[in-house]
């Protein structure tokens, strides 16, 4: 077993035993330790309080020496995160120029959470979705929830 997939395997562990707030990870197939699943649940005061979220985390072969890629599964309205059936999230720390092998997965979960909590329209994906968020909040909020609404309602 290679040093790569004993971090994963540990990683994996750690993340089920216990895991970042407000969510669950799992493996969708057991003969897959590269592709993981995350069911985040909408922190409670934000627009997206209610909803199920799905996250798909991709190891590469050469982890931890490249980051994983986190895709949003489920759709969400957010100014760093594609407005389409892609998910593709901007977070700093996923940048390959900023990755270090010491960070974890939980730590990008968490952060990918914080997100939810505080989006940085500074760094979009969207930048009409993070002008609005903050020229026209209210706006923002009406058209977040009703993706919540539409596409994160119990899918577990």
């Amino acid at each position: 077993m290679s040093s790569s997939q004993k971090r994963i395997i540990k990683e994996f562990q750690d993340c089920t035993n216990n895991p970042p707030q407000g969510m669950t990870i799992t493996l969708p197939s057991e003969t897959d330790l590269h592709l993981w699943t995350a069911t985040l649940t909408g922190p409670p005061g934000t627009v997206y309080a209610g909803g199920i979220f799905q996250l798909s985390i991709l190891l590469p072969p050469d982890y931890p020496f490249k980051a994983p890629l986190v895709t949003f599964t489920t759709r969400i309205y957010h100014p760093n995160v594609t407005n389409d059936s892609a998910g593709n999230i901007c977070l700093a720390m996923l940048k390959p120029e900023n990755w270090k092998p010491a960070s974890r997965v939980s730590a990008v979960l968490d952060a990918v959470r914080q997100l939810l909590i505080e989006p940085n329209p500074d760094d979009p994906l969207e930048p009409r979705i993070a002008d609005e968020f903050r020229t026209n909040p209210r706006e923002f909020e009406k058209n977040a929830r009703s993706y919540v609404t539409r596409y994160a309602l119990g899918k577990k």
